[in-house]
């Protein structure tokens, strides 16, 4: 009976009821039409209600913790040590060495809460539950299980990062970037669908998966496979046949900018569905380090470009190789490397108008596709600071400016965000490598949380 009127229902169109062929064949007359739209409405209220309430997990303002359990410790072989992840305190401890966190690490978390912040991004190296089946892969859920357990007992939300790392290459990102239809994909995605029944268990108010990171298939344009759209819809799809509530954080190809965002297409859009981004633009300010051994330095550059000259920068350099006791010979070599990046930079002029015109792709591309810009995510974005030595990174005064600038971008259009990131000695850090044991006030403040 419910099937005959499930056929029924879907033959019949309201407004065309005297003139759909199909409803004709049925034979259903006009009065009995009437009574069977009814029957529809009633049969069909139970999914117009659930969807109604379907809502995206509820995040405002986020901090990355990354090298807790990313990057798993690996023996000598290459293998990963087992039982795999570190514990809090060890994750503390390679940052701050020098000091001892309070009760070990035990109270961080509730630290993070009280800073303002009402999520935690969990990046999670997926690298010891590929490597791995039945019950040593279970060992693995289960302790990460226990980690979401802790934050979330905090009184924090988790986005559920699977952040793959490069230390054991087999299981690294690339394992993915051989085509939709490949082994890899193929097994991610498995490992994908246990992540997703362990986390439902929390509740889906409390945690969301985002089950990539910043994946390649570059270049995003005309030149593109279609295999990140694939590989990202048939993800979603696996989920989704474990709940359909859990939020899923998606993201474009092209390392996860706005680039591979607005070349993804939303067909498998759904209320509980975040659509991420990351904000590293222009890189040449917020990474600004040297890719190469010898320790070079790679600093100073202003925020935005018209606040300084690259008069002053230069000088700014030779200033601190100076101090830094460098060589007249290795200076030079320095700054020749240095001038070009430099000239680049302020013959792009990055500032304020630039931020806004990125902020507007990804905008646009969510109007585009009926998707609130609530629905946007910028899952990270930070600026590497002045190292002591200043070799490496920006002056406070300018990473401050550009923390505010893209925060407030975001929160004018509603969008949650998760800065980068809690505690690390690569100076992108809420928690610094040296002094007191305390957040920095001053990105606190560039944060909106002071």
């Amino acid at each position: 009976m419910l099937g005959l009127l499930q056929q029924k229902c879907a033959a019949v169109s309201r407004p065309k009821l005297r003139q759909d062929k199909k409803f004709e064949r049925l034979r259903i007359s006009a009065r009995s039409a009437s009574a069977l739209w009814i029957a529809c409405v009633l049969m069909w209220m139970p999914t117009l209600a659930m969807n109604a309430e379907a809502a995206v997990l509820s995040l405002k303002r986020g901090i990355g913790v990354h090298d807790w359990l990313n990057w798993a410790p690996i023996e000598k072989d290459g293998s990963y040590k087992w039982p795999p992840y570190r514990s809090v305190t060890q994750w503390l401890k390679e940052s701050r060495p020098d000091v001892d966190w309070p009760g070990g690490g035990e109270a961080e978390f509730a630290r993070i809460r009280s800073m303002g912040f009402d999520f935690v991004r969990l990046a999670i190296d997926p690298g010891p539950m590929l490597a791995n089946q039945g019950a040593r892969r279970q060992q693995a859920l289960d302790i990460l299980s226990s980690g979401v357990e802790r934050i979330t007992a905090s009184g924090l939300k988790v986005v559920f990062d699977i952040h793959s790392a490069a230390q054991v290459p087999a299981y690294s990102i690339d394992m993915v970037n051989g085509g939709a239809d490949s082994k890899g994909v193929a097994d991610y995605r498995k490992m994908v669908v246990e992540v997703a029944a362990m986390l439902v268990k929390f509740g889906t108010d409390k945690v969301a998966l985002e089950p990539f990171n910043e994946p390649a298939y570059d270049p995003c344009n005309w030149r593109s496979t279609d295999d990140w759209q694939r590989i990202m819809t048939a993800t979603v799809r696996d989920i989704r046949a474990v709940s359909s509530e859990l939020t899923i954080v998606a993201t474009g190809a092209c390392g996860g900018g706005i680039g591979g965002l607005i070349n993804l297409d939303p067909t498998f859009d759904d209320p509980n569905i975040y659509y991420s981004f990351h904000m590293y633009e222009p890189h040449s300010f917020t990474h600004q380090r040297s890719g190469k051994p010898d320790g070079a330095f790679v600093s100073g550059l202003p925020w935005p470009a018209d606040a300084s000259t690259p008069e002053v920068v230069i000088e700014t350099l030779k200033s601190q190789m100076d101090v830094a006791g460098v060589s007249a010979a290795d200076q030079q070599l320095n700054l020749s490397r240095a001038r070009p990046r430099i000239a680049q930079y302020f013959w792009e002029n990055w500032g304020q108008s630039q931020i806004e015109a990125r902020f507007r792709q990804a905008t646009d591309w969510a109007e585009k596709h009926g998707i609130p810009t609530q629905r946007l995510f910028m899952g990270e974005f930070g600026v590497i600071l002045m190292s002591d030595d200043g070799r490496r990174g920006a002056f406070e005064a300018d990473r401050s400016r550009y923390i505010t600038a893209v925060r407030k971008q975001a929160e004018q259009f509603g969008i949650p965000w998760a800065a980068w990131e809690y505690s690390n000695a690569q100076g992108m850090t809420l928690i610094p490598p040296t002094g007191p044991l305390a957040p920095d006030a001053n990105l606190l403040g560039a944060l909106g949380l002071r």
